[in-house]
């Protein structure tokens, strides 16, 4: 049966082994991160937990060597645990080749969304410009439309005035038209009066000339018949 102390170093190598993975996925997960700096961060808290872990039982691997009875034995751990010393300062090397790598990689991204945040401001100006070229475009169409229409509307009171003073002209003219119509009526009245009158004034005449020439008939027949 195995020595509680034996299987307390081997219990120690598997968790030395297990966190020396752990440390090395999250370096390469680092490696790979494109941002943002808070997720870095997360990333480099992680890795300095595992690496607390692992250094603790490097140290309790370190101190079982020390506790061994046989030199042999001793010596065999003493070598496995600076095997693992040197793995974590080989560990916390990448580990910082990786973050210099990483911020440089975020530092770079950050640049190009500021160019590309230059251009879409550019882009939003130049839109702003057209925008506000195309406004004033639309406002002196409007301008004109509204001086054309205003214009249109004079004309139309002219026109309406015209009309007007026309209308007072033909209305004038309709009662100068009936007043003359009145007087031609009357004149008409008159003349056909006259005429019957001329015609009874003949009629007179001629009886007055009977009644005078059957006088003078009856006259001249007494003289010179006096016997008839």
């Amino acid at each position: 049966m195995a020595a509680p102390q034996d299987v307390h170093v081997r219990i120690c190598n598997q968790e030395i082994v297990k966190f020396d993975l752990e440390v090395k996925a999250l370096i390469q997960d680092i490696r790979d991160c494109s941002g943002p700096l808070s997720a870095l961060t997360e990333l480099n808290t992680k890795v300095k937990g595992k690496f607390q872990q692992l250094r603790h039982r490097i140290q309790e691997l370190e101190q079982s060597a020390k506790e061994q009875d046989r030199e042999s034995e001793k010596q065999v751990l003493l070598q496995e645990v600076e095997n693992h010393k040197k793995q974590m300062l080989s560990n916390q090397t990448s580990w910082r080749k990786a973050n210099l790598t990483c911020k440089i990689a975020i530092d770079n991204l950050e640049k190009a969304e500021l160019l590309q945040g230059g251009d879409l401001l550019r882009q939003r100006k130049t839109t702003k410009e057209s925008l506000a070229q195309t406004s004033s475009a639309i406002t002196e169409s409007l301008m004109g439309i509204s001086r054309m229409m205003s214009q249109q509307v004079q004309q139309s009171e002219e026109a309406m005035q015209t009309l007007a003073n026309s209308s007072r002209t033909i209305l004038d003219a309709n009662e100068e038209f009936k007043s003359m119509s009145g007087t031609i009526q009357l004149g008409r009245k008159l003349i056909t009066k006259y005429n019957r009158r001329e015609l009874t004034d003949k009629l007179l005449i001629f009886l007055a000339l009977a009644l005078f020439l059957a006088t003078v008939l009856y006259i001249v027949k007494k003289r010179l018949f006096p016997f008839l």
